[in-house]
């Protein structure tokens, strides 16, 4: 069994993570372990990983896998938001009383990732106009099926389709034909290396999220979701997005509804981590309120 560990440069909780719930898994009752099951980032191959954390680190233990472990370990890292360095982030507490407060309300929460650019793609086509908890369930009966399954500590999880498998997918049932040509194309648009996390992280976040409308059944409000929380970049501000314009006028006492403008303004004091004090807003705010 192949094994690896990061060492956290910030306060994080995998606690958090497990129990943080968006798009491509269910928010999950911590019992010491989270399971991942994921394409890797070569999309060629899908791995089972069991992370677990102590006072020494973060710990991964691979099952599968194309047997890359740095590779393997660097994608856990970018999934759990630990490749980038979280030594700053307590400071913007320190400035901004509001995020201080979120962070003792929810002490070590760092955004938890999509395992790619392709899964979050797949998962915008998939659950574009459709309930959250029916696509999941359409995603996990898709990856039983055409992916590859798991055991991970007394639990299956399977990974979704790679590339190539999913474009050897010509019917499933639950999948509209419209829906399975998009998912097709996103498919077609990793084999070509236009979801590859390096290149979009190098294009930097606004032309990342201009390449990635070029793909059918991906427009703004996706390649917005697949830049900020696939690719991993930590200092974007959705400044347009209702949920946290609502919290942010509730937790800053500002007595009318916060404008864009406004959360920009801010803002400024959260740099360079305003896409991680968003998702804390968003994540914790009620917890204060």
């Amino acid at each position: 069994m192949q094994t690896f560990t990061i060492v956290p440069s910030g306060a994080f909780s995998l606690r958090e993570s497990v129990e943080f719930g968006f798009g491509q898994r269910h928010s999950e009752r911590f019992d010491g372990m989270m399971r991942l099951a994921f394409c890797e980032d070569d999309l060629r191959h899908q791995v089972g990983v069991l992370v677990s954390q102590d006072e020494s680190g973060v710990h991964g233990e691979i099952h599968g896998g194309s047997g890359s472990v740095d590779a393997i370990r660097a994608q856990v890292a970018r999934v759990l938001s630990l490749d980038q360095d979280a030594s700053g982030f307590a400071a913007v507490g320190r400035r901004d009383p509001v995020i201080g407060a979120l962070q003792a309300a929810a002490p070590g929460l760092l955004p938890p990732l999509f395992y790619s650019p392709y899964e979050a793609a797949i998962w915008s086509v998939l659950s574009a106009r459709r309930p959250a908890a029916q696509m999941m369930d359409l995603r996990r009966r898709l990856s039983e099926a055409h992916g590859a399954v798991f055991e991970l500590a007394g639990r299956s999880l399977a990974a979704m389709p790679t590339p190539e498998q999913m474009l050897a997918v010509q019917e499933f049932a639950g999948l509209t034909t419209d829906k399975l040509d998009r998912m097709h194309g996103v498919a077609r648009a990793a084999v070509d290396g236009l979801l590859d996390v390096e290149r979009l992280q190098a294009l930097g976040p606004d032309d990342a999220a201009r390449e990635l409308q070029t793909i059918k059944g991906i427009g703004p409000f996706y390649s917005s979701l697949n830049t900020i929380r696939a690719t991993g970049f930590t200092d974007v501000l959705p400044a347009d997005e209702p949920k946290a314009l609502d919290l942010v006028t509730q937790l800053y006492h500002l007595g009318k509804p916060c404008t864009p403008a406004e959360f920009q303004r801010i803002a400024e004091t959260w740099r360079p981590y305003r896409t991680w004090a968003t998702v804390l807003v968003r994540a914790a705010g009620q917890r204060i309120l």
